[in-house]
């Protein structure tokens, strides 16, 4: 085998784990604001609309990262990005609780802004050294965000019961910089796919306006984060108010949710093998409709846990399976097109939430917010009956 082709091999696999490693602690970043609403809430003195306020601050601070992250893989690379994202992100999570409300919110956007920059880099990293195989790659990526998804409900509950939440976001913080350091520690022999080249921030909207997937995939960026946001951050505040579970259980009830996305993108390479991703998206689809459904109709914990289960599962594989999708769209120039997607998704992970928040006050309850993201399972399922290019074997 040449020697180009060995480093060539070891770089994609060293450069694979770095995305895999990285997204554990942007998984717990990333859902942090969902399990402790209820506390910040009740710290805070905030209704659900309020409340829901928060979720654009985080996701306000994303999207203006999001768009300068195109530009910043291009003249850095993708490491720089995701160390530099890591290093911010641990900054606005050690010091949330540091302070007043106004903090706290700067706080939260800071650490949506470091994970605006980290994400797309990360993904898009890992989609262009592994071609041929995007999918199942992006999966197992998404599953190890789900990793730190999981535990930070877990892990969040626990904080509250000993009063120990700044230790709890101490120790994420200092996870994210350990992360970050070790990313910057890579050897030169390391080397990164090369990547188109913008020029100037101008260069961001130089991209093929006509070609036909790109509404399609545009839609399906901004409503799957607000989907994803929107269930899993109400999901503990739902359960609280039904009133008939302990505080330390309605915290953990997001875990579960989590918990299947998790289990869905862990087994997703293995379904792909027999099933075309496309098609395994829309089944998902119907999943996550019909679990959402199951969460508006339940009325005790056996039928929140269900449904969350349902749910989460449904969408595992949607977001990886999309990013390949882009991916396999736009080639080269996708780093370029997903600054576009990525801040598209960053708006509808602010904006879902929110109106969750706000429907549930206009009407008084919180099934009236879930139904948001019941809304969004449906539209993505649409968007996904359209002929999408197809993956190519790999090599």
């Amino acid at each position: 085998m040449p020697a180009t082709t060995v480093r060539s091999d070891s770089s994609a696999k060293a450069l694979t784990l770095a995305a895999y490693i990285s997204f554990i602690p942007i998984g717990i970043a990333t859902v942090l604001l969902g399990p402790m609403l209820p506390t910040l809430s009740a710290r805070w003195n905030l209704n659900y609309a309020e409340a829901g306020a928060l979720f654009p601050a985080q996701y306000t601070g994303s999207t203006c990262a999001v768009f300068l992250s195109g530009l910043v893989v291009t003249k850095w690379g993708y490491r720089f990005a995701m160390k530099a994202g890591m290093l911010l992100s641990g900054i606005g999570v050690a010091f949330l609780l540091s302070g007043p409300k106004e903090l706290g919110i700067v706080c939260i956007a800071a650490y949506g802004a470091g994970l605006g920059i980290a994400v797309p880099a990360a993904n898009l990293l890992a989609a262009e050294v592994n071609p041929g195989r995007r999918s199942a790659v992006l999966s197992i990526l998404n599953f190890c965000w789900s990793l730190g998804a999981v535990a930070c409900p877990f892990l969040v509950a626990v904080a509250a019961k000993t009063h120990h939440m700044p230790v709890f976001l101490g120790f994420t913080a200092g996870f994210m910089v350990l992360v970050a350091l070790w990313i910057a520690a890579m050897p030169s022999s390391i080397v990164e796919p090369v990547v188109a080249q913008q020029g100037s921030i101008w260069a961001a909207f130089q991209i093929d306006w006509t070609h036909k997937a790109l509404p399609a995939l545009a839609a399906l960026f901004l409503i799957y984060v607000g989907t994803e946001n929107a269930f899993g951050g109400w999901v503990a505040s739902f359960s609280k108010s039904l009133g008939n579970m302990s505080p330390a259980m309605s915290l953990m009830t997001p875990a579960f949710f989590y918990a299947s996305l998790m289990l869905g993108r862990w087994i997703a390479p293995l379904l792909l093998r027999a099933f075309d991703d496309v098609r395994l998206v829309r089944v998902g689809l119907l999943m996550a409709c019909l679990g959402t459904g199951i969460l508006l109709l339940s009325r005790a914990l056996p039928g929140v846990l269900v449904s969350a289960c349902v749910a989460g599962f449904g969408l595992a594989a949607v977001y990886p399976i999309t990013i390949a999708l882009l991916s396999r769209e736009f080639g080269a120039s996708s780093s370029r097109v997903g600054s576009l997607m990525f801040t598209l998704s960053n708006v509808g992970g602010g904006l879902l939430p929110w109106m969750s928040g706000v429907f549930a006050t206009r009407f008084g309850t919180l099934k009236a917010g879930l139904a948001v993201p019941l809304v969004g399972s449906a539209t993505m399922f649409l968007l996904y009956l359209r002929d999408w290019k197809r993956e190519q074997a790999a090599v």
